[in-house]
């Protein structure tokens, strides 16, 4: 038996957040010291899992199995193949730097630490787990602490409207989809939940045509599909910075690999069959999130609707059911991530000190807080698919792969680069230049050092993976490789 490292890096947190929630309240600075130094270790361990992951085997590695309910078929089966362990590495930044945002906190850090904890550790477990049932337990815990978060440290005005919508939303989606997993294991006749056994399962084309749908939508809704995208703005908007980032850099993900390694990988043909559905639903996303985006006047609300645009591009990216096309959805997934968290760090950033996100009451932000001005627009950059930047790394082959399969649909949807260029460039110049307003000369404090760390850590990476994709194509292309010889065995 090799050396746990999955097992330790889903329960790290969780393990964490145990340990914060035996403080005193009133213990603020050892319980932000303990949040950094476990953020820290899962970080350290999804770098160590992601950088010695064997790029020329295919397939799922890093694999553990504990028997857990054998009667069941239920197991604690961990592995990643390449499309999971670039997630895993995206969950431990943003983590670190999520809990590096979150310094300033001074309304119960505890709890707040210990929710954000186990919501990381649901994540972990959803992109560890190799066991539907398992799935489908780190799944709902990812999705739960998320109420408690926006509702009580969220933006008052909205908080429990927004966190009820978003709670129920994810809820009744994830119904759908179990229900789906259970006829799954009924119909398979193999009595397991284990996800490598039910791939080699012969479901009939009718069968995989039926499920498909409900099993990928369920998940989807997570992932912001349209037309079941609604709870997505109003979540990121009422939630306080950190969770944001989670939100957006994380859950979204959460809900696009869960609707590929349930419902493409386990029911192909039903993929094949509902491809083009799925293309028209990403095409609305894309083309309608962006135009939305751009009408916005709520620093947040912009950034909450390009995430529903760009979420679009990893939809379309798995219709295509391409090389290209899954190759590029892969990367979008990390890519978006790293960019979201860095946006809603840095509007969090701005709402903290200008105490307003309304677009047109800021201006000359780029005085005062010159390293997040730098920071949205290298988001920006990376948003509009600029060369050099990983957002382009990512979909440049989503178009190759639509262009393939419908050049039309590949057209329509290079309207939202466009649209975004305009909005993203729009914001930056009326945010961080022109002339400050005069209610907030003076009044803008600067940002603090593990503020800046967490900036420069997330626009690195940005950087580095449009200078350098073999940074990350090499190992999502393993897991493409993987999917489409399921598809291929169709």
């Amino acid at each position: 038996m090799h050396f746990p490292f999955l097992s330790i890096i889903v329960f790290t947190p969780l393990v964490a957040a145990l340990i914060i929630l035996l403080y005193k309240p009133e213990q603020k600075k050892a319980i932000r010291i303990t949040a950094l130094s476990a953020a820290v270790f899962a970080l350290a361990m999804s770098l160590w899992v992601y950088f010695t992951y064997d790029k020329v085997a295919v397939g799922y590695q890093f694999i553990e199995k504990y028997n857990w309910m054998p009667a069941l078929g239920i197991s604690l089966h961990f592995g990643v193949d390449g499309m999971s362990a670039p997630l895993v590495l995206l969950t431990g930044v943003v983590m670190v730097t999520g809990v590096m945002i979150s310094w300033g906190i001074d309304d119960r850090p505890r709890e707040f630490f210990a929710f954000l904890f186990i919501l990381a550790s649901g994540v972990f477990g959803v992109f560890a787990s190799l066991d539907l049932f398992m799935l489908f337990f780190f799944y709902e815990i990812a999705v739960f602490p998320m109420y408690l978060l926006i509702s009580i440290w969220g933006w008052i005005k909205t908080r429990e409207y927004a966190a009820m919508k978003l709670t129920l939303y994810l809820f009744i989606g994830s119904v759908v989809s179990m229900i789906g997993a259970l006829v799954m294991y009924w119909t398979s006749g193999m009595h397991t939940f284990d996800m490598l056994v039910l791939e080699t399962a012969k479901f009939t084309p009718t069968f995989q045509k039926i499920w498909f749908l409900p099993v990928f939508l369920g998940f989807a809704i997570l992932g912001g599909i349209f037309p079941f995208h609604n709870w997505s703005p109003d979540g990121h908007v009422a939630a306080p910075t950190a969770v944001s980032m989670f939100h957006a850099g994380v859950l979204m993900k959460l809900g696009a690999f869960a609707a590929l390694r349930v419902g493409i990988m386990l029911l192909p043909q039903g993929a094949i069959f509902w491809a083009p559905l799925i293309m028209g639903l990403a095409l609305v996303n894309i083309v309608y999130g962006a135009f939305i985006a751009s009408v916005q006047t709520d620093f947040k609300y912009v950034i909450g609707f390009s995430s529903v645009s760009h979420m679009g591009l990893v939809m379309m990216g798995f219709a295509t059911l391409t090389p290209e096309g899954l190759t590029g959805a892969g990367v979008q997934m990390f890519s978006h991530g790293i960019m979201t968290a860095l946006f809603f760090a840095a509007v969090g950033m701005v709402y903290d000190r200008a105490h307003t996100r309304q677009i047109p009451e800021l201006g000359g932000m780029i005085k005062p807080l010159p390293l997040v001005g730098i920071g949205v627009i290298v988001g920006s950059l990376v948003s509009m698919g600029m060369p050099g930047f990983s957002g382009f790394i990512a979909e440049f082959p989503i178009f190759m792969g639509m262009w393939k399969t419908h050049a039309l649909v590949a057209i329509i949807a290079a309207i939202s680069i466009v649209v975004t260029a305009s909005y993203v460039l729009l914001v930056v110049r009326r945010v961080f230049f022109g002339k400050m307003p005069e209610a907030l000369e003076g009044h803008i404090a600067p940002i603090r050092n593990l503020d800046k760390i967490a900036l420069v850590l997330l626009m690195t990476l940005m950087i580095g993976i449009g200078l350098f994709p073999a940074l990350i194509v090499p190992w999502v292309q393993t897991g493409v490789q993987h999917i489409l010889a399921l598809l291929g065995g169709a």
